[in-house]
């Protein structure tokens, strides 16, 4: 049984990805600081799994208390690195805070990789390294234009950081660059719950539709796309989280050292006001929406070639939009 630490465990995808790590015979520990997140998930994952998780609470910028953990699991196999500030908005307003945060934490984990002999790691990056792409579906070979925030361009940075990491170190390094994962857990247990106001598209929606909100603000209805709103590719976050199983058990299988990307996400599009309406159709709900102004940042278009991870992975998104919709609003209820 090989032994996974998970940095942002008790998060919306590593919760997730704990679970299913669970299901296919890992070990796991985490380190989360509950920054944006809530030590009651630990609970929830072992009412889902019948495992207790052994989580450190501390910070990943602070080198000191993070070499105290590879002390303490000189059997660590491999990292899935998912702790990191996402907010794109709260990004544009603070970008020092995005670029230490986000840099640092991930310069200390590489050292201990170096230091611990650890060489096996799949990074949480994102389809925002694309920006505004010229050419869609954009694939791994895809261009990396200008980012259009900071959070977009820690992911460029964190990348680079690895390859140039691996090239000087024995490294196998799965860079998932996904797309955008909504929904939760089957079980209902866990699902997406960030602390203050949330930012992301569907905990809006579903608080709109239960009063929190008086209305769901869409930011911009004149863009290029084929309602005027912002067009993304949306993947449930199950099918997220197994993406990173797969990858981790590749990494393990490879005899010469790698280090790849690949994309995570549905293959399909979907605009804003598409997301609204499926909401409407599969939870019978209706929902007060608004028009407001662009809102820096945003890119205006993104969705996935997926055949690489297909290909290469054995991964396949199983789960549709009113699927993701459905138990993203079941949770909803339940929270």
């Amino acid at each position: 049984m090989k032994k996974i630490l998970v940095t942002g465990g008790c998060g919306y995808i590593g919760s997730h990805t704990i679970i299913d790590l669970i299901e296919n015979g890992f070990e796991i520990i985490s380190i989360d600081n509950f920054s944006n997140s809530y030590p009651e998930v630990l609970d929830k994952l072992k009412e889902i799994t019948g495992k207790t998780i052994l989580n450190y609470n501390l910070d990943l910028c602070d080198l000191n208390a993070l070499k105290e953990v590879f002390k303490e699991n000189t059997d660590i196999d491999g990292i899935i690195h998912f702790a990191a500030l996402k907010a794109v908005g709260e990004s544009v307003e603070n970008p020092i805070l995005y670029y230490r945060n986000n840099i640092d934490s991930l310069l200390n984990l590489l050292d201990c990789c170096s230091e611990f002999q650890i060489k096996n790691f799949v990074f949480s990056s994102s389809c925002s390294v694309y920006g505004n792409a010229e050419k869609l579906p954009v694939d791994e070979f895809s261009a990396l234009t200008v980012s259009e925030s900071p959070y977009a361009e820690t992911k460029v940075m964190a990348e680079r950081i690895i390859s140039d990491f691996a090239n000087v170190n024995s490294f196998n390094c799965a860079l998932l660059r996904y797309f955008n994962p909504i929904g939760a857990h089957e079980s209902g247990f866990i699902g997406e719950n960030q602390k203050g106001l949330p930012q992301n598209i569907v905990p809006r929606i579903t608080g709109t539709a239960l009063g929190e909100f008086s209305e769901f603000k869409i930011f911009g209805n004149n863009y290029p796309t084929i309602d005027g709103t912002c067009v993304r590719d949306y993947i449930h976050v199950s099918d997220i989280a197994h993406g990173h199983t797969l990858a981790i058990q590749w990494l393990f299988e490879q005899t010469t050292d790698v280090v790849e990307v690949f994309n995570m996400g549905s293959g399909n599009g979907v605009s804003v006001l598409e997301m609204v309406l499926a909401f409407e159709k599969s939870t019978g709900q209706k929902l007060n929406y608004s028009f407001e102004e662009k809102r820096a940042g945003d890119v205006i278009a993104i969705f996935a070639n997926n055949d690489k991870a297909k290909n290469i992975l054995g991964w396949q998104p199983k789960k549709d939009l009113n699927e993701m919709m459905s138990s993203a609003w079941n949770w909803a209820k339940k929270l």
